[in-house]
């Protein structure tokens, strides 16, 4: 089934999966050009190397990307898919698992893309960047259980897709895609880091683009919340697992 899904996304297409690479490096060079200079960028990002600032965006938004393609999907998953699962003894709470995992290597393509380009214009890469797989595992977790939980409920209504629709644009301007959490006033901060999508995308800049160690707090807060999601997510989505049938 991921593989069938894979397939789907560029079917028809001349170019097939090489626009998986070609959409993510047009976006990134076209971020290195605009924000070349220190003009119109937060104050965290002034004197930076150059194409720091777009690295440092392109990777707020591969990780805000994957998730918002998880929340504009999830809703609809099991309507999308009600003929098998009323016709058929089917595993639904893996229509999460195969939508998270096609989510997650577009992703994948785009973050090759950004470490290629840290490569090119650093001839290197921090080692903190090995300790990556601990931010990100934790993170797919977190998706999986917003999938189970948006799932469950958009099986009962179909004005949670709407929803969806409407909030997850104004969601990015409270992440720190173009900004860091660090410019965010003072007194503010806490708000800011109770948004476990800006924890990630900090410890993950943090990792692999400044060389530094996330937080011990961060990092075990972030990670809590994330496995509590998936925990009781899980839970919830199991519980009405037996009605889907009947309101899809």
């Amino acid at each position: 089934m991921v593989r069938r899904e894979l397939a789907v996304r560029f079917r028809g297409s001349i170019l097939g999966w090489l626009w998986a690479i070609f959409g993510p490096l047009v976006m990134l060079s076209a971020y290195t050009v605009i924000f070349s200079s220190a003009v119109g960028v937060p104050s965290s990002a002034k004197g930076g190397p150059f194409g720091a600032y777009s690295m440092s965006i392109f990777a707020g938004l591969i990780v805000f990307n994957l998730f918002s393609e998880l929340a504009y999907r999830s809703p609809g998953l099991l309507h999308e898919h009600s003929n098998v699962i009323k016709k058929s003894i089917f595993p639904s709470e893996t229509l999460a698992w195969t939508a998270a995992i096609r989510a997650g290597v577009y992703a994948l393509i785009s973050l090759g893309v950004l470490v290629v380009f840290e490569l090119a214009l650093r001839w290197g890469m921090p080692a903190t960047s090995l300790l990556l797989p601990l931010v990100v595992l934790p993170f797919f977790l977190f998706l999986l259980g917003i999938s189970w939980f948006l799932m469950a409920l958009g099986s009962f209504t179909r004005d949670v897709a709407h929803l969806m629709i409407s909030i997850v644009p104004v969601f990015m301007f409270a992440t720190p895609i173009f900004y860091s959490i660090n410019d965010v006033p003072e007194h503010l901060r806490f708000y800011a880091h109770l948004n476990p999508i800006g924890n990630y995308v900090e410890m993950i800049r943090d990792l692999l683009l400044l060389g530094q160690l996330p937080g011990f707090l961060l990092y075990a807060g972030t990670v809590g919340a994330s496995l509590a999601v998936f925990f009781y997510s899980y839970r919830f989505f199991m519980q009405y697992k037996a009605v889907f049938v009947d309101v899809i």
